[in-house]
């Protein structure tokens, strides 16, 4: 039987689980303390005048390593870690280490808000254990340090588990992620964004991975339609959009969809033009997107942590698909489709497009049919905390910048020292037997047999059939249908400011033809701040609407040709309907 853990009690937060005494050997007036407690690591430095402290929070630490010096050579041409002129470290196994330097180096890795800045800087707090003549008895209090901070990273605990589970129990890392990297999403940048950004971080972590690059367009919906995904924890997807949504349609074209969806979770770092998803997951999380937007949705990946995400059933006439986004007609699916032409820009391409559009402004004849469904109750805030990291000790704070390298004197008893840096890495290096593989290598073929969408059965009629009375219905012309389920369609459009992943409601933008060019350009404008959705800005004449549904049909008057777009994705054009899905998936969030 599975135990309950409960959200520690404050007295219990603030419990010490392990101290250290550091000092300073150019200013011996100086003394710094280490506590770990089930909050974060305490850094607290005593000076003849004052104390100052900072607190790391817990879930601001990624991950940490002991670590070994490093033999001094003349000519040095790479380094496994970022280190001082005067600190060089190697693993424990590498025949480069110094066997005259008995210390133990614990490197914590952190990301931070420093100061009033609404950004993360990277940070890393190396412990050196030097107290014992031998290697193996500095390890061994290293090693504490270690499981200690990695079982609280990993696992929430409770009073009853506090001594047993961090301080006697070595932390056992099983997780192992599926990358799947699309090198020529949005400007191409792909694979460098994982290079440089992501697989450092994972490094960092020690969470093993598999790195599969895309070469052509399905490819990862076949690679997750066919391969035993069981062998992963989370699907990382580096890219746009359109690489979240072929998994996901892959993942339902499985006969085993319904473990594997809400088991496998789904990370998503930015990497193409829109990153709708991404963004939406930082504003929903009150992560900072800018100006690095890959850093939240990677140490999402990291953490682990998930919560349920809607997904919402779409029905054409010749196709099923899974959608996370939004579904659009109109106006915006053809500034997405027809500004492919341009995507060498980038998230550019919306706005030039958005500006040709606007002056040869187009307008659909067509029905509109929408299941209302009351307003929505937001679960964001539930359990989340405001982000930063507080600091204890009434008002000096110390701030953890540039490089500073506390050294302690030998032979004092269970004294370390304590360094803290930010990162200058030039190198990588992939941990925990973390592989590369491509198209070629990667035993992916045709697959083992047709294609067949899985899936919740729907409960809406047929496209062919009436709907039922309850149903709403508008008839006429439409600049634009746009249905959302996620707070924004890209980095810059925030199209439902009250949506959040798991609120069960579809919402449902409608713009009539009666909307006049500077209605719509004020309406544009207002997709950047949500200002359009604001209930002081709602259009009294009722050509602009967002309503909340659950449900919705759209038939368009095939007179006239257009785009339909399922999150971004172009679909054929005709008759459309969709219904939302509450919590039928999960998505990782920092």
């Amino acid at each position: 039987m599975a135990m309950e853990i409960k959200p520690l009690e404050e007295p219990l937060q603030n419990k010490i689980l392990l101290e250290e005494t550091f000092y300073v050997l150019s200013k011996k007036s100086s003394t710094f303390k280490v506590r770990l407690t089930p909050k974060g690591l305490h850094l607290i430095k005593d000076t003849s005048d004052t104390v100052k402290e900072q607190l790391v929070l817990l879930k601001d630490i990624i991950g940490c390593q002991c670590l070994r010096s490093k033999r001094r050579t003349r000519n040095c041409t790479c380094q496994s870690l970022p280190r001082s002129d005067s600190l060089q470290v190697v693993e424990e196994n590498s025949s480069e280490l110094d066997d005259t330097d008995c210390s133990a180096y614990l490197y914590i890795y952190a990301y931070i808000f420093q100061g009033t800045s609404k950004k993360r800087e990277r940070t890393i707090i190396t412990l050196r254990f030097r107290s014992f003549d031998k290697y193996e008895d500095n390890n061994k209090e290293a090693q504490r340090w270690r499981s200690a901070i990695k079982k609280l990273i990993k696992e929430p605990l409770n009073s009853a588990l506090l001594h047993e589970s961090v301080l006697t129990t070595r932390h056992r890392e099983t997780r192992r992620l599926l990358v799947l990297c699309n090198p020529k999403s949005g400007a191409g940048k792909g694979k460098q964004i994982f290079q440089q950004k992501v697989a450092p971080l994972l490094m960092e972590a020690e969470i093993p991975y598999d790195l599969h690059m895309t070469k052509c367009l399905n490819f990862a919906r076949e690679f997750v339609r066919t391969s035993n995904l069981y062998q992963w924890t989370g699907i990382i997807a580096v890219g746009g959009d359109g690489i979240v949504f072929e998994i996901i349609n892959g993942l339902f074209e499985r006969p085993d969809w319904s473990a594997i969806v809400k088991s496998l979770p789904i990370g998503v770092v930015p990497g193409g033009s829109g990153n709708g998803l991404a963004r939406s997951i930082a504003h929903h999380s009150a992560e900072p997107y800018s100006p690095t937007p890959t850093l939240p949705a990677t140490l999402a990946a990291i953490r682990g942590a998930s919560v349920p995400m809607d997904l919402v059933r779409v029905e054409t006439l010749s196709q099923i698909l899974f959608s996370f986004l939004s579904v659009g007609w109109g106006l915006l699916s053809d500034i997405d489709i027809e500004s492919e032409r341009l995507r060498v820009l980038g998230g550019t391409r919306f706005t030039v497009w958005s500006v040709a559009r606007l002056i040869g402004l187009r307008s659909y004849r067509g029905k509109l049919w929408y299941l209302p469904c009351p307003n929505p109750v937001t679960k964001r805030g539930e359990d989340e905390e405001e982000f930063g990291s507080p600091v204890n000790g009434g008002g000096s704070t110390l701030e953890l910048s540039g490089e500073v390298l506390l050294e302690t004197e030998e032979g004092r008893p269970r004294v370390d020292s304590w360094y803290s840096a930010h990162s200058r890495r030039s190198d990588y290096f992939s941990t925990g037997g973390s592989s590369y593989q491509s198209t070629a290598d990667s035993g992916l073929g045709d697959g083992d047999g047709p294609r067949r969408m899985y899936g919740p059965a729907p409960t809406l009629p047929s496209l062919a059939a009436p709907l039922p009375d309850t149903w709403r219905c508008i008839e006429g012309r439409f600049v634009m249908v746009h249905a959302s389920y996620q707070t924004h369609l890209g980095e810059e459009c925030l199209m439902a400011p009250e949506a959040s992943p798991n609120d069960g409601r579809i919402w449902l933008l409608i713009v009539k033809h009666g909307a006049s060019r500077s209605q719509m350009l004020q309406f544009m404008l207002g997709l950047t701040t949500g200002a359009h959705a604001a209930s002081g800005n709602r259009d009294p004449t009722g050509n602009i609407e967002l309503v909340p549904v659950s449900a919705f049909r759209i038939e368009p008057d095939m007179r006239q040709q257009g785009y339909l777009t399922v999150d971004g994705e172009h679909v054929e054009y005709g008759p459309i309907q969709a219904e939302i899905f509450p919590e039928l998936g999960r998505v990782m969030v920092p």
